[in-house]
């Protein structure tokens, strides 16, 4: 799942292994900034810490030089290991189980026209994400993670 809450906009992406290796996250990353988003030179990715969310997964996938070009383009940033609530993609996932694929479904085809379909409609909207979780609410809620002074 990608997440654009700025933009209001969602992708989901779905890589040659569909497995969620450090080849798939490559690919994905390689979608995110030439396919969706070009003009961007640099983007910043929240994301969870699954093993192959790292710059490594690009060296495994592409030429060095492609590697770097794409490393360069993005800043990653991580939720923290019990956190991933704090993730909007997260929620996305969410919104897209509940709203179209609560069903047993049927083919891969059917689902890449179901989840399709769900994203045309909801980018469509072009409704951006309004994130109220705030600096004072995280030093209450993760407490545990901020220093004391």
């Amino acid at each position: 799942m990608i997440a654009m809450p700025h933009m209001g906009k969602r992708d989901v992406f779905v890589g040659a292994e569909g497995r969620r290796t450090a080849l798939d996250f490559a690919a994905c990353l390689d979608h995110l900034a030439n396919n969706l988003l070009p003009e961007a030179r640099k983007s910043v990715l929240v994301m969870d810490n699954l093993n192959t969310h790292k710059e490594a997964s690009l060296y495994e996938a592409f030429a060095p030089d492609k590697a770097r070009a794409l490393c360069e383009r993005f800043e990653m940033h991580y939720t923290p290991k019990h956190g991933s609530w704090l993730n909007m993609a997260e929620i996305e996932i969410g919104l897209l189980g509940r709203t179209c694929l609560d069903r047993r479904i049927g083919s891969n085809v059917e689902f890449k026209g179901e989840v399709k379909a769900y994203l045309a409609g909801k980018n469509a909207e072009s409704k951006p994400i309004n994130w109220q979780f705030t600096n004072e609410k995280a030093r209450i809620k993760l407490k545990s993670l901020y220093p004391t002074v």
